[in-house]
């Protein structure tokens, strides 16, 4: 495991200004009532900081929370920022008209309430009351992730009121050629501002109390010009005022309970201590006592003196000294001490000599005993000095230039199409342009990046000892280096002088380590950037890092000037044990680790507690720093792992003669070399995820993908719900999983060194250390928590998670079958589907040997019988389904039925999966072969259901009467029957379907009863001349069914009550209530014959005639046979109604009356009644049609009449008499030809219906026709033989039957 060594004097810049956006101000802009100086001097930019008084305390709503500013002539741009929330509003620029803010003007003091900004112009000064932070939020645990800042209501307060802006009065006046001020509050509230007056003392301005009426009134301190001794006066020729080189350089405010102490650092380099209370001078010290060459400093003023405090309540108050000299500076820490008679006296704690460079800035702490002092080179090149004061040592590092991304391209653009004078050019020419453009943007690129990184000052913290350095464009963090890091980093003279008991107890260890660093750093200088590049396009492109190292090695050795290797040689002689020492250094820098990383948090906790540690470092600055250590420790890293692989290579390429001891090549070559190259991949791979940009993912995208995602059920895993919402420019991968997983968990750390339950303030070196490995740990790819790759995948982050695991896939064996799923889910998203198939069936061979897959399978009790391959195989299944891929689902299902040979249950769940598919991709002879292999009887029945539905649906009913169905034939013909009784005829006819299927096995009774039915419903459930129409096909089908078969065997059974719905449009198994209607038990079986369906169809089609030609199949369609004649004749369809009649066995009266009827209405009618009339009498066939135009419609009615009396003979002629009965009802005289018909019949009838209706003539003249015929006269008219013998008996009859009569 990597060291977690904290080492007090060496530290990194962390700043996430490469991606910073720019800051939204609030505009605020102050009047006071003065005109700009005319000829003043000109004040340079400065800046600072303020830390909240509780920032290092766990429980507190100003954790980790700060200010900073930055003032520049009239402008002073102000930032809240904070660590743990994204603060909202929290940027404010003022403005302070005709005034320029002086350098180290800007001073913030805090009160339970308020946070009371101070500010000191060449001119005037101010107040800013602001609200703390404390009073913004309704509780003191802030739980959510963006808050609002102090400057969020800065607008709506009044600040150019008189009693917060005071300008200074020109007497005293302000001295213009010192910059030096103090400011501070009073017990009573009331604020004070100090400063250099003319006169050459400390001019005092004190407001009255915020929100409270009074006047604003000064004082100046200085010394009277007259000061009585001990021995008498001064003398007179020198009584004066005060002389300008006691003009204060810099002043500093320590306040007690009823008085505040003034210290002055003045250009006579004495340090003066004034009471503010009693107004006098309590202490004068010369500062060059304590200089060991102070007669040069005596000529010259002391203007580049600089004053700090710091206050401990248990070791008092300590003052940092820095006295600026041309050749060499010093720093002096004192302590004070209280004398008799309220006098005061310096006690000398330690004095640290410095260079030349400039001096910008320094704070010191009394905390670690540290001075932190910030100063530029003669090379303009930053430099921060930490040193310590009572050991009296310090190291320094450099800080390099952060790089700035910016977006170039339509600016470069720009400016080489306003070069391009002709609209043709050559391509060279046009290249050389190009190449002339990106400089200049280059150049200027950097003009504006060293203008930026310009530093102006320090902050540091007095408990945390967070330390910020405040450039001109942005701000940065010091965060220790771990031992390693700063051992490679430390140039070599000071590397010599190393404290070796920091590296290790083992006193030959630590030399070694020192001399193996010497080396590395050697080597690592003296590769060229080509090198580089060969090493880093083997890390990426999957070439074996150590035969590029060779080869990298041979090119140094070959190009050798300046005998690299002679002194690399030389220093490896000064290595006792060189193996011992590489081990060392591989350990130190390996962050794999067994144990569990992450562990659950105390329940005793209480509950602020556990809230306020979940919200720790949760805004984005927080996360830019965190990942940027991480970035640059793996940076540093893979440069130390890249400098000894070369090293390892010369070892080798030395054999035997650069150990001492026996195998220790060979442990060299196996041991050694091995874990170098797999631990310079794992950097190289930490370093490529902290420098790669996450992609910006919609948020309707995100809900999409964890949906997907949701059937893998991890959920309940530790990898958290992408949530941050909250981030105003890109951010790596590395970020999105610190804020997203890791970050969230930074409770573990206190769980582990119970740092939650102590009193003590937070440390930023400890914290950030701890925080930094923690992440690190998390990313490091030999440890097997893998939660990072599942954070890219529940983010959406394919592109960069499928780079990241193809940079593992070669060399990393921790993890491999997880990498393979999400490679996998990589290639689904991506829509290349085999591809994942693939991935996903190799990731199978490494279940339950790793926690992510292991994961994956947890399931319920009741599927606990599976095995965990078999699990895996179902949660994969679920996303390929998920990803609408049917056909992978078909393969990997297959795949998985391998697995499942002794196991029925999970077979049926897999064959009936790629039945479902097969059949959703239309594939039906497949997906037959597939129901038919399904072990498991239900699940069969429940395919073969759906196989029949889907079929019919999609009507591929030619693929589904043609499946053989083995064994399955009765529940393929209950299924169709159960959804032929439960669906609407009319949508999906299954009736015909199952007619079909019972044909093409040859079963026509079957096939009959079929249609018979459906016959039946239809009747009684589709009221429309459609469903009668498709009735009396049912019929006529069922009639051919039966008449294929025997004569024996033509006859069906009635089907049964429940499966004929009684009630239109509705279900004939469920009543108006939805519930089941139970058939009725007992009830007789009725045999159905051929000529009862014949009945059957017969009235139907007599139905279906009607209402084609009347369209009112409602009133016929539920009509029997006597109700359907008078309709038929009704509507003039005689040969219908005589069918009809004829198979009923029912009179045909009705049909020749009606027929009489019309002949009378057609004869007396009008040529509408015989328009009419042709209509009727085309529905009808005749024997024989008469087309001449003589012919009418009365005459065709007529013959019509004349054809069914001769076609259809009655016994006694009824028809006849039915007839003759209606035309004589109607007064229509009878035709001829009817008559004769009938008197040759019954004469006697005929002479009884004259009578009926009155007509005697008819009558008398029938009676003379029989006498007539009864003599002999035409008795074969009347039917009547007549002999001589009894023509006398005829005569006398005929009178008895005429009396009769």
């Amino acid at each position: 495991m990597a060291a977690s060594v904290v080492l007090e004097r060496s530290f990194t810049e962390l700043s996430a200004a490469e991606r910073e956006v720019r800051r939204n101000f609030r505009e605020l802009t102050l009047h006071p009532d003065v005109s700009p100086v005319i000829g003043g001097p000109k004040y340079s930019e400065s800046s600072g900081g303020y830390y909240y008084r509780e920032s290092s305390t766990l429980l507190s709503a100003t954790r980790n929370r700060f200010l900073y500013w930055t003032s520049n002539a009239n402008t002073l741009e102000l930032v809240e920022e904070s660590l743990d929330v994204n603060l909202l509003n929290n940027a404010l620029r003022l403005r302070i008209l005709n005034c320029s803010i002086l350098p180290g003007g800007v001073h913030v003091c805090e009160t339970q309430s308020n946070v009371i900004i101070l500010i000191v112009t060449n001119q005037t000064v101010h107040r800013l009351v602001l609200p703390h932070p404390s009073r913004l939020y309704r509780s003191e645990v802030i739980a959510e992730n963006q808050v609002q800042s102090i400057f969020t209501d800065v607008g709506k307060m009044n600040y150019s009121d008189p009693a917060n802006s005071y300008v200074i009065p020109p007497l005293p006046g302000r001295s213009q050629s010192s910059t030096a001020t103090a400011a501070w509050l009073s017990n009573e509230g009331e604020t004070l501002f100090a400063f250099p007056s003319n006169s050459g003392g400390i001019l005092v301005v004190k407001m009255p109390q915020y929100g409270v009426t009074g006047t604003v009134t000064t004082v100046e301190l200085k010394q009277m010009s007259v000061r009585r001794l001990l021995t008498g006066f001064i003398p007179t020729a020198i009584r004066g005022d005060q002389d300008p080189a006691h003009l204060p350089v810099s002043l500093a405010v320590h306040c007690l309970e009823n008085d505040a102490f003034i210290f002055a650092l003045c250009q006579d380099h004495k340090l003066r201590l004034w009471s503010y209370k009693d107004q006098t001078c309590l202490m004068e010290s010369d500062m060059l006592e304590f200089v060991p060459t102070s007669k040069e400093m005596r000529q010259i003023p002391g203007t580049g003196h600089k004053l700090r405090l710091a206050h401990s309540s248990s070791i008092g108050l300590y003052l940092g000294v820095y006295l600026h000299a041309p050749k060499q500076g010093q720093f002096c820490v004192f302590q004070l001490v209280s004398a008799d008679n309220n006098r005061y006296s310096l006690d000398h704690v330690s004095s640290i000599f410095s260079n030349q460079e400039t001096l910008l800035d320094f704070m010191f702490t009394l905390t670690t005993t540290d001075i932190w002092a910030l100063w530029l080179d003669e090379e303009k090149q930053t430099i921060v000095k930490h040193i310590n004061f009572e050991q009296n040592a310090g190291r320094l590092q450099d800080l390099s230039w952060e790089e700035m991304k910016k977006e170039v391209t339509a600016v470069v653009e720009n400016d080489l199409h306003s070069q391009m004078t002709d609209y043709e050019m050559d391509l060279d020419e046009f290249r050389d342009l190009q190449v002339e453009s990106w400089s200049k943007f280059y150049t200027c690129c950097l003009q504006y990046q060293d203008e930026l990184s310009r530093p102006l000052a320090l902050m540091v913290h007095p408990y945390s000892s967070m330390v910020c350095l405040l450039r001109k464009g942005f701000l940065s963090f010091l965060a220790p280096c771990s031992l390693m890091d700063h051992l490679y980093l430390l140039p070599a003279k000071h590397l010599l002088t190393e404290d070796e008991s920091v590296i290790s107890d083992d006193v030959d260890l630590a030399s070694d380590t020192i001399y193996l660093m010497q080396c590395l750093r050697m080597i690592g200088d003296s590769i060229t950037i080509d090198m580089a590049y060969m090493i880093e396009r083997a890390c990426c492109r999957q070439e074996p890092p150590e035969k590029v190292a060779e080869q990298v090695l041979e090119e140094l050795i070959a190009n050798d000037v300046e005998n690299l290797m002679e002194d690399i040689n030389n220093k490896l002689q000064d290595i006792r044990n060189p193996l011992s020492a590489i081990a060392n250094l591989l350990r130190e820098m390996d962050y794999e680790t067994s144990m569990e990383m992450d562990q659950t948090v105390e329940p005793s906790q209480p509950l602020n507690v556990r809230m306020n540690l979940a919200n720790l470092y949760g805004s984005t600055t927080a996360a830019g720093i965190v990942c940027q250590a991480v970035c640059k420790i793996s940076l540093t890293r893979f440069m130390i792992c890249r400098a000894l692989l070369l090293l390892e290579q010369h070892l080798l390429r030395m054999g035997d003669m650069a150990f001492a001891g026996e195998n220790q090549l060979l442990q060299l070559q196996l041991e050694h070399i091995p874990r170098t190259v797999n631990m310079l991949l794992s950097y190289y791979v930490i370093r490529w995820s902290s420098q790669c940009v996450a992609s910006a993912i919609p948020l309707d995208t995100l809900d999409s993908n964890l949906q997907h995602l949701s059937v893998l059920e991890l959920s309940d895993s530790k990898t958290c719900t992408p949530v941050n919402k909250y981030t105003s420019g890109p951010q790596t991968i590395v970020e999105l999983f610190f804020q997203d997983v890791a970050r969230k968990r930074l409770s573990q750390i206190f769980a582990r060194y119970g740092a939650a339950q102590t009193p003590s303030p937070l440390s930023w070196t400890q914290l950030i250390t701890d925080i930094t490995i923690y992440l690190l740990q998390h990313l490091w790819p030999g440890n097997p928590d893998f939660l990072f790759p599942q954070c890219l995948m529940r983010s959406c982050q394919y592109t960069q998670l499928q780079e990241y695991v193809c940079l593992l896939q070669p060399w990393c064996q921790v993890s491999a079958g997880s990498c393979l799923f999400m490679l996998g889910q990589c290639y689904l998203v991506t829509g290349e589907g085999h591809k994942a198939l693939d991935c996903f069936s190799k990731a199978a061979n490494e279940v339950e040997r790793e926690d992510f897959l292991e994961k994956l399978i947890h399931v319920e009790e009741e599927d606990s019988a599976c095995s965990a391959r078999l699990q895996y195989y179902n949660k994969v299944l679920r996303l390929l389904e998920g990803a609408g891929l049917p056909e992978l689902v078909i393969d990997l299902a297959t795949l998985a039925l391998t697995e499942a040979a002794d196991d029925l249950k999970s077979q049926a769940t897999l064959r009936t999966r790629i039945f479902k598919y097969y059949l959703d991709l239309g594939h039906n002879s497949q997906a037959y072969d597939a129901l038919t292999l399904i072990p498991d009887h239900s699940r069969q029945l429940d395919c073969l259901r759906q196989l029949v539905i889907i079929l019919c649906e999609r009507s591929q009913l030619q693929d589904l009467v043609n499946f053989p169905y083995v064994n399955l034939q009765s529940e393929v013909v209950n299924i169709i029957e159960a959804r032929a009784r439960a669906v609407d005829l009319m949508t999906h006819n299954y009736y015909e379907l199952l007619y079909a299927f019972h044909i093409h096995r040859h079963n026509y009774r079957k096939a009959g009863t079929v249609m018979f039915e459906y016959g039946m419903r239809l009747g009684r459930e589709v009221r429309t001349l459609v469903g009668l129409q498709k009735q009396v096909n049912a019929y006529l089908a069922c009639l051919n069914c039966l008449r294929l078969i025997r004569p024996e065997y033509a006859w069906i059974v009635q089907p049964a009550p429940g499966a004929v719905c009684e009630r239109s449009g509705t279900s004939p198994k469920r009543n108006h209530e939805g519930e089941s209607v139970p058939i009725p038990s007992g009830c007789q079986v009725e045999i159905l014959e051929l000529r009862d369906l014949e009945k059957e169809y017969i009235l139907s089609h007599s139905r279906l005639t009607m209402a084609k030609h009347n369209n009112a199949a409602a009133v016929t369609v539920n009509a029997s046979a006597e109700d359907m004649v008078p309709l038929l004749v009704q509507a003039g369809l005689f040969d219908a109604a005589i069918s009809l009649c004829q198979t009923f066995k029912l009179s045909f009266i009705p049909v020749f009356e009606g027929l009489a009827y019309k002949c009378i209405t057609l004869q007396n009618g009008s040529d509408a009644t015989q328009a009419d009339g042709w209509k009727w009498l085309a529905e009808n066939q005749q024997s024989s049609v008469v087309t001449t135009k003589e012919s009418s419609a009365t005459d065709e009615a007529w013959r019509l009449l004349t054809f069914y009396l001769e076609k259809y003979p009655s016994q006694n002629l009824q028809y006849h008499r039915c007839v003759i009965d209606k035309l004589l009802s109607h007064g229509i005289p009878l035709p001829s030809w009817l008559s004769i018909i009938y008197k040759k019949e019954d004469a006697a009838q005929l002479l009884r219906l004259y009578l009926k209706y009155d007509l005697l003539a008819e009558a008398a003249e029938l009676v003379l026709e029989y006498v007539d015929a009864v003599m002999g006269k035409g008795h074969e008219n009347f039917g009547i033989e007549v002999r001589e013998d009894n023509r006398n008996v005829h005569v006398i009859q005929t009178y008895i039957y005429i009396t009769c009569l």
